[in-house]
């Protein structure tokens, strides 16, 4: 679904992203993870078109997609969530759902019509809301919506978009203990359905979710595995596990 080949970005003399090679599995969820400053954010912006490789390829779904833009990879089938929320605060939880869903239709910018009225794109904007277990919260403002609800809400936004590869950015961060296992049932409910990129420092919930695993150290792919594979091996360990997450 996802492959990268060779890819390399650099700032200056800084190899932020340095010939990485990756091969994403239709219907697997695959976690990328590795230490602050590996270099994920830069590998995350050139998979979803914000940043540009100086060499290598994107393909999705076997398409190269490497000098597409961000809105064009969208359009093919990816979907993402951010690490600090992209949310409209003004909307309300049905409101952002709903506006997901007539993007994806072409429909959003008909004028003179109000789309909370149209009977089936409510009743499909309230599946969304229930699949994430916001169905109650439907009709409340974002702003008010506590952390862990708002990236519930993102996540619905996601999958509103009928996403071919869902890239998840840090779904995690910020949450406690309650809320992250909430995400991760919510997640495991996924697997088989959907085809995720994870991006998560909660290494809990990543080797409760992952079929495999990259680690990405100073811009470089050190290994790729099993969650098994990656606990056990030393360099992983010495890089980032350490001795206490073994």
């Amino acid at each position: 679904m996802l492959e990268l080949r060779g890819l390399r970005k650099s700032f200056g003399a800084v190899n932020a992203t340095d010939d990485v090679n990756l091969q994403l599995r239709e219907g697997e969820i695959h976690a990328l993870i590795g230490p602050n400053g590996a270099g994920k954010s830069t590998l995350i912006g050139q998979i979803c078109g914000e940043l540009r490789p100086d060499a290598g390829q994107i393909l999705l779904a076997g398409d190269d997609v490497t000098s597409t833009t961000a809105f064009a990879r969208a359009r093919l089938g990816l979907g993402r969530s951010f690490q600090i929320t992209e949310l409209c605060a003004d909307y309300t939880a049905l409101e952002n759902v709903m506006l997901s869903l007539m993007l994806r239709s072409g429909r959003a910018f008909q004028a003179w019509a109000d789309p909370r009225k149209d009977a089936r794109l409510t009743a499909e904007t309230q599946g969304w809301l229930d699949r994430v277990g916001l169905g109650e919260r439907a009709p409340m403002l974002v702003a008010g919506l506590a952390h862990g609800e708002k990236r519930q809400l993102e996540l619905a936004v996601a999958l509103a978009r009928a996403p071919r590869l869902l890239l998840l950015d840090e779904p995690m961060a910020g949450m406690g203990p309650e809320e992250s296992a909430r995400m991760t049932d919510l997640l495991q409910g996924m697997k088989r359905q959907y085809t995720v990129l994870l991006v998560e420092h909660d290494m809990d919930a990543v080797f409760a979710l992952a079929d495999r695993i990259t680690v990405l150290v100073y811009g470089r792919t050190i290994f790729t595995g099993t969650p098994d594979q990656v606990r056990s091996h030393p360099q992983v360990r010495a890089a980032y596990l350490g001795e206490e997450t073994c």
